[in-house]
Order: structure tokens, then C-alpha cells, then sequence
């Protein structure tokens, strides 16, 4: 069958968003579409440019016989910009306000336009890093992991609390939690992880980042490398940060129950802010 240009046009786009970092050949192409290179050539720069042009990602092309054609997601800055300051409304809300000053998020993680929003966002930053894997604690910051491991096109890994037979033999750890200054436990499957991977820790919130310093002792079990850390949500702590490198979307500065008042703002994820 014989692909019409803007037949072609459609299905490979398709197929490029869906394989994130993937090299995908011009003979794949070609046998696809049963077209000349040439013309899957004039194809993808019409693309690469739509793309760059709508801030959709790049396109980058390797020479050689081995070579092909590799899409990396993008976003625009002005558009992280728009959507981290809608969500810090949303979040302001004092009908968020929980006893014991917590936060209801559970419908802002359980929405998936705005965790897949998130997801490229956090996965733009790191497009070109090399993430090999996502890893993240086995809390409500799973949906975040897996948005950000579909645009890096990665696996998820999950560190747990406890031992589960279904995990097989597990590496684990004890550390201390930078909030509460208690020691706990975390392990992770051997079986989950390849020795010098390089790991995107990802997670919902975040205070003294205890958690994230345990999940990065625990990395090294594994000789495994920290690509970055990456957090929807950073609490502003009286205390010493435990860790320094890592980019939050939005940065929560204080809780008021008697007012039902929620100060947040926007986080590192621009530096000058």
C-alpha cells in the first residue's frame, strides 16, 4: 500500500512521539511507507521544524549506516511558565487545607492532564541526560514517574517500605527521615535495577529531602549514578535541606489552618525565580 504525504506525515509523527529518544532508521521508514529516502528526508524536516516551531521537541538526526532519526521531547517555557502558575492557584485553594496542616492533592495526582503535563516538563529537563530509569518511592508520586518515564521512553522502578515476595531478593537501607528525624527502611528488588544505571529520581513532595538522600545512598548498593532529582512539590524547611541539586515545579511556603491561608509559589524550575 502507498502512503499519500500527508498519509505519511501523520503516521510518522505518530510514530516518533510514541518512541521518545528511540533512533528509528530511514529504511524503517522507507519500508513502511514504501517511499524513497528523499522523500522521508523532505518528510522529517517538515516535521523537525512543526516541531520546533510548536515547541513539541527536536528532532536529530545521526549520519552513517547506523545513523536515523532520534525525537526528544521539548516544552516552551512561556507554557511551563503558564501551567506551574494555574496550578499554584489551584493549589492556594482553602479548601486544601487538611487537619494537622496537610494538603489534598490526591485529585491534582489522579488527573491525567495534569500529571502527563508534569511529566513533560520534568522530562524535558532532562531529555538529554541519558536517564536509563525512574525511580521513585511506592507513594502517590507513582503516577508522576511513570508521565516522566513515557516521554524519557524509560522503565520505573519503585522503592518500597517493606519486603514483598513478589519482589524476589531486595537490597535495603535504613535512613533518616529529614522531617521527623526518624529512622526507616527502604528496599529495592535486585532484580529491578542494572548496575550503572543512570536513575531520575521523581517524586510528589518533598521537605527536608530525607527520602530523596535515602533513595541516593540506595543507588549506590546498586553502583548506580544520579541523573536528578525532580519533585512536583518542595516544602520551604527551618531545617538544612539534605540534599542541594534537584528542581522543583512549585515551592509551598506556608501553611495557616486557623487563617486557611496557603502561601505557594513557583519553585527552582527557573532558576531566577
Amino acid at each position: 500500500m502507498k502512503f499519500r504525504r500527508s498519509e505519511r506525515l501523520v503516521d510518522m509523527t505518530n510514530y516518533l512521539l510514541e518512541h521518545p529518544g528511540e533512533l528509528v532508521s530511514l529504511t524503517f521508514f522507507s519500508e513502511r511507507y514504501q517511499s524513497a529516502k528523499s522523500s522521508i528526508s523532505e518528510d522529517l524536516t517538515i516535521i523537525k521544524e512543526t516541531f520546533e516551531q510548536r515547541g513539541i521537541g527536536s528532532l536529530t538526526t545521526i549520519p552513517g549506516a547506523a545513523g536515523g532519526v532520534k525525537y526528544m521531547v521539548s516544552i516552551k517555557e512561556e507554557d511551563v511558565a503558564a501551567f506551574i502558575d494555574g496550578l499554584c492557584e489551584t493549589i492556594a485553594s482553602p479548601e486544601r487545607l487538611l487537619p494537622g496542616g496537610y494538603l489534598y492533592m490526591t485529585d491534582i495526582l489522579g488527573d491525567p492532564q495534569t500529571v502527563n503535563k508534569v511529566g513533560r516538563i520534568i522530562a524535558a529537563r532532562y531529555a538529554k541526560a541519558n536517564v536509563s530509569v525512574i525511580m521513585t518511592m511506592a507513594t502517590k508520586g507513582i503516577s508522576l514517574a511513570y508521565a516522566v518515564a513515557n516521554y524519557l521512553n524509560v522503565p520505573v522502578v519503585i522503592v518500597r517500605r517493606n519486603n514483598k515476595v513478589t519482589e524476589g531478593s531486595t537490597v535495603s537501607i535504613n535512613y533518616v527521615s529529614g522531617s521527623s528525624k526518624r529512622i526507616q527502611t527502604m528496599v529495592l528488588s535486585k532484580r529491578s535495577l542494572v548496575e550503572g544505571s543512570n536513575v531520575l529520581i521523581v517524586d510528589d513532595f518533598m521537605k527536608a529531602g530525607g527520602t530523596m538522600k535515602g533513595m541516593v545512598s540506595l543507588l549506590e548498593e546498586f553502583k548506580a549514578t544520579v541523573a536528578g532529582i525532580a519533585v512536583l512539590v518542595e516544602s520551604e524547611h527551618n531545617e538544612e535541606r539534605l540534599i542541594e541539586d534537584y528542581i522543583s515545579l512549585i515551592r509551598l511556603s506556608e501553611v495557616d489552618e486557623r487563617d486557611k491561608k496557603i502561601n505557594v509559589s513557583r519553585g527552582n524550575y527557573f532558576p531566577n525565580d
